[in-house]
């Protein structure tokens, strides 16, 4: 038994953020063989083995800068097939290997593209329908991909702005999405290559981030959707495309549909989740719903469906017990049987890992905040012996949300000796469009509201130290980092913003221009810079502006390659700090876009990250060794205020 009076291990950052042995398991449409992802000197890579003997893996790709961090197999299951953009700029392009030969080729092979997978095929196998933005940066048209040759043929100029398109097997193109002037989406049925008159399905802005399609069966008798419209949280539905009847096949009260497991035959919809605090599993089918309450009772934790053979009787499955790495399975569905086929992080096994916890937050206002809460060693269920120190760490998006499992960061933090809380704020997806709704034109209003009630809250359960709780996050959460500096700038010991935006008006200004069909519902959520008060609103809102309100630490981190927030956001405010004699750290990386993909790269930053935070809140740190001269990280500002990295 260990000694509770020592403190637990050192969990080694490389343990945590170095690369995985292998991650990303697929097998093959015909079953014949399986791959996954796993480092090739240094570099995340695609290998491949025979189903039959996964000892006889082979790499199939040779990156040697940055990690392919996205493949699947083609459908005729004869090539593998990858995006890959350059130095973090998400000018993402295709790329296919041929399994037999090794032969590797670029399949879009275009300047300044960024690739859109709309659909393969079951019919046919060797064909793709890829939207492409090689024409115009703003918009993508429709190509047919020939995987035989490589050929590309133009099926639909897209100069109206669709910016996505359902098709049936034949890959006929059925049904195109517009932004309408309200904010919302208009669908337009499309026959024989002819987009209909007027919109079958309309939303307003209230639906339009959880009402859409999700695509049609194989026949193209039956059109699905998650839709929201008539209710709050988006159910599953079916309509008829010949009547155009429609039927609610699931729905939940606190939770949208979150995922459809189809059957690889029909395309008919046989299974689905939802996701509140977690995960749940549902099933149409009888053999599907065996298949799953197996998997429920046979893995610990959560499970996920990785790939799936085209019978439909071999899966690769992911397992997720918290507390240990992460593990895949081979599972076939006939003998009711799990092979292991890899542990992720090997090196975890027998680490002190802590559970998350789900719970519930209410906001000043009543609304119920959704949250996860990681405590350090020592804790008894959601309470640490006394209040610690700790990070509220904040998701990006601001349309995205935070899920329950294993978390890299959250493990991290919680081992140097904080409680770690994340919160998913109002405007979080997943819950509902009244939830997100309720963030309209409140950034840095009440969605910073819930953040602050969400310390709130750990600060009265004495979870956590009230003059030692740090912010930090990414993206919208670097962004909610640098209010919580500039807006309210004691409530928080330090903060740490990676690539969060400074300045709202700038980041609208310099959106890609594939966003640019979007923009209308970025107005309407954030503000209207084309009017007095929507400017104003931005202004207002902008940490920016704000930057001589800084009292306490603040480390930023930025890709200097970042197409969505432009390096600009964090130079403008490190600018500021400096006019105001505000001390700031600021690491810049050249080669790196929104958020850090290389794996050197971001061991480096949670290097520094982790010695500012012990610096602030007296939390335990690995030295820094060796990292930084390993990545390509630039100290431009502050290294003073970082333990170990002046030296």
């Amino acid at each position: 038994m260990p000694d509770p009076s020592q403190p637990v291990p050192l969990i080694p950052r490389a343990s945590l953020f170095g690369n995985p042995t292998r991650t990303s398991g697929q097998i093959s449409p015909d079953g014949e063989w399986l791959s996954w992802l796993a480092p090739l000197e240094g570099v995340l890579n695609i290998w491949l083995a025979p189903s039959g003997d996964p000892a006889a893996a082979r790499p199939m790709t040779r990156s040697a800068e940055r990690p392919i961090r996205q493949y699947h197999w083609a459908p005729d299951s004869r090539s593998l097939l990858y995006i890959q953009d350059r130095g973090g700029d998400e000018n993402f392009l295709l790329y296919g290997v041929d399994i037999a030969s090794g032969a590797e080729r670029t399949l879009t092979p275009f300047e300044k593209t960024r690739v859109q997978l709309i659909s393969d095929s079951h019919r046919f196998k060797d064909r793709l329908l890829l939207g492409l933005n090689n024409r115009d940066e703003r918009m993508h048209d429709v190509h047919l991909l020939d995987l035989n040759n490589g050929e590309l043929s133009l099926v639909f100029r897209n100069d109206a702005g669709f910016i996505g398109f359902e098709c049936d097997d034949n890959l006929d193109l059925r049904l195109a999405a517009l932004p309408n002037a309200g904010g919302g989406m208009d669908f337009f049925a499309i026959e024989g290559g002819t987009v209909a008159a007027e919109p079958l399905v309309s939303t307003g802005l209230e639906d339009a981030l959880t009402t859409g399609p999700a695509d049609f069966t194989h026949d193209g008798s039956v059109l699905y959707w998650i839709d929201s419209r008539g209710r709050d949280t988006a159910a599953l539905v079916a309509q008829d495309t010949a009547s155009g009847e429609a039927r609610v096949l699931a729905e939940n009260a606190r939770a949208d549909i979150a995922g459809l497991i189809r059957d690889q035959q029909t395309g008919a919809v046989i299974g689905y989740t939802w996701d509140y605090l977690r995960s749940e599993w549902h099933a149409f089918d009888e053999d599907l719903r065996h298949s799953l309450q197996f998997l429920d009772d046979s893995l610990e934790g959560d499970f996920q469906i990785l790939s799936r053979t085209e019978d439909d009787r071999k899966w690769v499955v992911a397992s997720d017990p918290v507390t240990a790495p992460p593990r895949a399975w081979l599972f076939d569905r006939d003998e009711n049987s799990l092979t292991e086929f890899y542990t992720s992080r090997p090196e975890l096994e027998g680490a002190p890992l802590q559970p998350m916890h789900g719970v519930e937050i209410t906001a000043c206002d009543g609304l119920t905040l959704p949250a996860y809460l990681t405590l350090p060693a020592g804790s008894t269920g959601e309470l640490p012996p006394a209040p610690v120190p700790m990070v509220l760490l904040v998701h990006g998006g601001p349309w995205a949300r935070d899920r329950y499992g294993f978390n890299s960061y959250h493990q991290w933090l919680a081992n140097r000796g904080y409680a770690v809380l994340s919160v998913n704020y109002r405007g979080s997806t997943g819950f509902g469009k009244r939830f997100i709704e309720a963030a309209n034109l409140e950034w840095a209003g009440r969605m910073h509201d819930d953040l602050l009630d969400a310390v709130a809250w750990a600060v009265e359960r004495k979870i956590a130290d009230p003059d030692k709780v740090a912010i930090m996050g990414g993206s919208y959460g670097g962004y909610a980092t640098l209010v919580g500096l500039t807006f309210t700038p004691e409530t928080f010991a330090c903060g740490v913003d990676i690539v969060g935006p400074s300045n709202l008006e700038t980041l609208l200004e310099t959106i890609p221009p594939y966003w640019e069909p979007m923009v209308k519902q970025f107005h309407e959520r954030m503000g209207n810079p084309n009017t007095p008060e929507g400017l104003q609103l931005l202004k207002d809102r902008s940490p920016l502006h704000r930057a001589d309100r800084i009292c306490r630490p603040l480390l930023i981190g930025q890709g200097a390659n970042d197409p969505r927030v432009k390096q600009s956001e964090s130079d403008q405010i490190v600018a500021a700090m400096k006019s105001a004699g505000i001390p700031v750290t600021y690491v810049l990386y050249p080669d790196e876009g929104h958020g850090f993909a290389r794996p050197e790269n971001n061991l480096a930053f949670t290097a520094v990250a982790e010695n500012f935070l012990a610096a602030c809140l007296g939390g335990r740190a690995e030295p820094l060794g060796e990292v930084l001269g390993a990545s390509t990280a630039q100290l431009v500002e502050g290294e003073e205020l970082v333990l170990g990295l002046d030296a």
